[in-house]
């Protein structure tokens, strides 16, 4: 029988989410025995006495989160098989639990981008994978369609500390941007100290910040005021990817793998981004009436309608503005919500097709796959939760 020793944060979703999917996987291939390492063992124990710790109880496996290189050479020259979960940057010696950040950023920026936004903002620590690549994902995606990105980083931020801010100066920074703005955080709780700040400031969310976070805690996003809008990530599908791994390392005694890659799965929308942002009143009003028809099977001509430009004008004006034509975005629009209501609902393919007014399910299949890359199928399994 395995024992397995888990050292993470578990108090956040992220940590929660990745344990899910870890004991998900030891309930259909164990037993195993697990012992949840508080997360403050690595500053009070040091890797030496956690490989003591290990030592003692008899270990087979670890999936833990460490600072430094070293720290996991400690571990894996005892011969006990390590996955490592990503913290200040990835770890070049053994497997690593990390993210697809860089399309975390891509997949906010190209949200706000949608809503009409000419002006963003980022807000994160530069010193960790994580939040930096994510930022290098949202401001190259906007780069790309001739915008700038403001940022305050904490650069007095320690690596064992995330909660360092003040609020007197972000909410300076935060009057100082040009409104309305969308600002990305690197994650739900910096997400909330933004919303914090600008309640202190008398800055309205979303009227003249817009924010995102990353992670789709629902306490964080709750606790928020107005709820903060986040990205959700396939955390628990990579515990249980991290824990078949780490299955097959301790069968083996082997000690290097694949690392576990934790993908970006959707903007889950709450009211810290409920509205669109161009000031162009006739192509606001089409945003709206294609958010609010989304479930029909418009047609471009039936936006057009709805605004008194010609139809030249209207799809100049609207792609300087959204970044797509016209017809992509009812179609991206319509293929998100689409993704969304698979993993939500255990409905067949077919029946979903219907109640999102899609009347052929073969060319949905296609247009799915041109906008997602895999099949309807293939999105439900590759995102769902293991059972």
């Amino acid at each position: 029988m395995p024992k397995v020793i888990l050292l993470s944060d578990f108090s956040e979703d992220y940590g929660k989410s990745l344990l899910r999917g870890i004991t998900a996987y030891a309930k259909e291939h164990g037993p195993w025995v697990f012992c949840r390492m508080p997360l403050f063992f690595r500053e009070t124990l040091g890797a030496d006495g956690i490989l003591q710790w290990a030592r003692d109880w008899g270990t087979d496996g670890l999936i833990a989160q460490l600072y430094r290189e070293e720290d996991a050479e400690v571990i894996t020259q005892a011969g006990i098989p390590l996955i490592a979960q990503d913290f200040k940057e990835r770890f070049s010696n053994v497997p690593n639990i990390t993210g697809d950040y860089y399309e975390t950023g891509k997949l906010g920026a190209t949200y706000f981008l949608q809503k009409g936004y000419a002006h963003f903002a980022f807000y994160g620590f530069n010193t960790f994978v994580w939040s930096r690549e994510r930022a290098q994902g949202y401001e190259e995606t906007l780069k790309q369609h001739g915008h700038t990105v403001y940022y305050f980083e904490h650069e007095k931020a320690r690596s064992g500390e995330l909660w360092y801010y003040k609020p007197s100066s972000l909410s300076q920074w935060l009057k100082s941007l040009p409104k309305p703005i969308a600002l990305m955080a690197c994650d739900d709780d910096q997400g909330q100290h933004i919303t914090e700040a600008c309640k202190l400031a008398g800055i309205r969310i979303p009227e003249e910040v817009a924010v995102l976070g990353v992670d789709n805690d629902d306490i964080i996003c709750n606790i928020s005021d107005p709820a903060l809008s986040s990205i959700s990530l396939a955390a628990v599908q990579g515990g249980y990817q991290a824990a078949a791994l780490l299955d097959q390392l301790m069968s083996s005694r082997s000690l290097t793998g694949p690392s576990i890659v934790v993908r970006p799965i959707q903007v889950i929308e709450r009211a810290s981004t409920d509205m669109f942002a161009t000031s162009d009143p006739a192509i606001q009003q089409a945003l709206r009436y294609i958010h609010q028809h989304i479930d029909q099977n418009l047609s471009v001509t039936q936006v057009l309608a709805q605004v008194a430009l010609s139809r030249r004008a209207f799809e100049i004006r609207f792609h300087a503005i959204t970044g797509l034509p016209v017809y992509q975005y009812i179609l991206r629009l319509r293929m998100d919500k689409f993704a969304r209501q698979l993993l939500e609902t255990d409905k067949s393919i077919y029946e979903l097709a219907i109640e999102c007014g899609f009347p052929d399910t073969k060319n949905l299949a296609r247009q799915f796959r041109d906008v997602k890359g895999c099949s309807p199928n293939e999105y439900r399994q590759l995102h769902s939760m293991p059972l």
